[in-house]
């Protein structure tokens, strides 16, 4: 009985702290994030990769970027490089240069022997108002398997 009591509880209470978000806008879909990455060697319990980015906004302009993207969690293997694509959704549909700089936090994974697949779900940029959603496509070549916490720095 406690423990229904509890749930009941934390259930509500997760809910009320929710309302606000669920009251908001929908994010729009303002374009897509390319990124090409660099060769990576799993360290068992994590990895460090970095990355070159072009966002190509739905309004055609285009901005560079540079990133990294770390992984916590498993992660055995050598991949040497692939690319990765997110849709790029935001809270206005105008967004100008720099808007994607900041930390994406999230969860990510990806499989590979001989050619590979990933996906990464991650939230953050500008006051974590950007989200890279729904998934990032990942295309890789080599022997790896990886599962954990994603986090991507654009700068």
């Amino acid at each position: 009985m406690l423990k229904t009591l509890l749930s009941l509880a934390i259930c509500t209470l997760a809910l009320v702290f929710t309302m606000p978000a669920l009251a908001q806008r929908q994010p729009v879909r303002v374009g897509g994030l390319t990124c090409d990455t660099g060769p990576r060697v799993g360290l068992l319990i994590g990895s460090k990769q970095r990355m070159n980015c072009v966002f190509r906004s739905n309004t055609g302009q285009q901005y560079n970027y540079r990133g990294r993207i770390t992984r916590l969690g498993l992660d055995v293997g050598v991949t040497g490089g692939g690319r990765l694509f997110w849709g790029v959704f935001a809270p206005t549909s105008h967004i100008g240069p720099g808007a994607l700089r900041g930390t994406f936090v999230g969860a990510g994974g990806n499989a590979s022997l001989g050619l590979g697949l990933g996906a990464n779900v991650l939230i953050g940029g500008s006051n974590r108002t950007i989200s890279l959603q729904p998934l990032s496509v990942e295309g890789q070549f080599g022997i790896n398997l990886a599962l954990g916490v994603a986090g991507l720095r654009l700068y």
